[in-house]
């Protein structure tokens, strides 16, 4: 069965998540993606969190893996003249070139825009940045913590309360979903570069993305420029779109904001009294009394388990989630038919687990097929398809304009 990318080669000159991961979507498509890294190797491998495991894999890079699976590996050294020959020649023969450089960085290594397109006239040319390629600070670097979650104004919208605490978000969040914004970019510029015969330029940056996953909130801000009501559970709009503790220490979150969900929590938790209490008889009334009644339902929800209340929420047709822990959720049953943890098989390791792509193909073979390579795993193999001789590859290696498969994968 043939995959939707089979016949895409990709340079990507990246490092760290958020376009590597863009890059490992590709591959799971079919795409061909080659991964120029410099001779040291991307800083994001032996970066990762150690897993909890024997000692004889506890140091694989699960973490750089997901994001590097299926492609190729080749090491160069981008400030020599050699080295960025050798990455034109590999753009001459490619459909899709993505990098994370600063335009600054992508003109000092002859990456830019017009040196690509110059290098090959139907290429798309992808760049990802924190904070996009033009304006006052398009020169700033940036991580998803500070360009996705702290200058768009989501850490700010997740205080608990006007006074809470800035929270700290989980690895690459932000980068990943970037990663989906250029992977959108990508594949509607290869459409358009396929129609028009022309090489074709396109960018995200985490700033931007991080903007657009709050356009709810922004669609009402960018009119009337006041600032965002913070939310505490104290003072949420209606109780019936809130979060609870159980009697376990689990928690449920409920999203039925509808009138008629008043009247089903109260029956079900066994609060029939609050029916007949003036102080809730509308949304306003128990808006004004938010922190009674949310201690009320916590009180009530006390006395069971999370999945017990999940079983009678069940019944009941209301609509709720668990709050499941990351360890849960890789044992969920839903993830499991869905598909969501596919496993891989690794010659150092054996069969492990990953993470699949949020997108399924009914008639289509997509998915990860090859663990991440060693760095410069593959730069003879890849040099050698772009038309060079042993011996100028030999020469390449002498002066350390490439580098050759290490044996270590961090």
């Amino acid at each position: 069965m043939a995959a939707p990318l089979d016949d895409v080669k990709v340079i990507e000159v990246d490092s760290w998540m958020a376009t590597p991961s863009a890059g490992a979507i590709l591959a799971d498509l079919g795409a061909d993606v080659i991964k120029v890294e410099p001779l040291d190797g991307d800083p994001m491998r032996g970066y990762s969190r150690p897993a909890k495991l024997p000692p004889e894999i506890k140091d694989y890079d699960f973490q750089f893996d997901v994001d590097n699976r299926g492609k190729r590996s080749i090491a160069v050294d981008l400030g020599s003249p050699q080295g960025q020959q050798v990455v034109h020649q590999l753009i001459a023969g490619a459909d899709v070139f993505m990098c994370n450089l600063l335009i600054h960085r992508q003109e000092r290594f002859g990456l830019d825009q017009a040196t690509v397109t110059a290098v090959n006239p139907r290429i798309v040319h992808a760049t990802l940045t924190g904070y996009g390629t033009s304006g006052p600070e398009a020169w700033r670097p940036g991580y998803d913590v500070t360009a996705f979650f702290g200058r768009s104004g989501i850490y700010d919208a997740m205080r608990e309360g006007t006074d809470g605490a800035v929270p700290m978000a989980r690895p690459a969040q932000g980068d990943h979903t970037t990663g989906l914004a250029l992977v959108g970019a990508v594949l509607a510029a290869l459409r358009l570069a396929e129609r028009t015969g022309e090489a074709q330029v396109v960018e995200t940056s985490l700033y931007e993305t991080a903007v657009w996953t709050q356009a709810s909130d922004y669609a009402i801000t960018a009119v009337d420029r006041a600032p965002l009501r913070q939310r505490a559970r104290e003072n949420m709009i209606v109780p019936t779109a809130n979060r609870y503790p159980c009697g376990d220490g689990k928690w449920v979150v409920l999203n039925m904001p509808q009138e008629s969900a008043w009247p089903l929590l109260c029956r079900i938790i066994e609060r029939l009294d609050w029916l007949d209490d003036e102080r809730f008889a509308d949304i306003r009334g128990r808006f004004a009394h938010m922190p009674e009644i949310v201690a009320g339902i916590d009180e009530a929800l006390a006395h069971r388990t999370r999945d017990e209340w999940g079983e009678i929420f069940d019944a009941e047709g209301m609509i709720w989630g668990p709050v499941l822990g990351l360890h849960e959720v890789v044992d969920d049953a839903q993830a499991e038919a869905l598909g969501m943890f596919p496993t891989l098989d690794s010659a150092d390791i054996g069969p492990y687990r990953s993470v699949g792509i949020p997108m399924r193909f009914a008639n289509a073979e997509v998915g990860p097929r090859r663990p991440s390579p060693k760095l410069g795993e593959n730069t003879r193999d890849v040099l050698a398809a772009a038309g060079m001789s042993e011996a100028e590859i030999d020469a390449l290696i002498a002066d350390d304009a490439v580098r050759e498969a290490q044996e270590r994968r961090v």
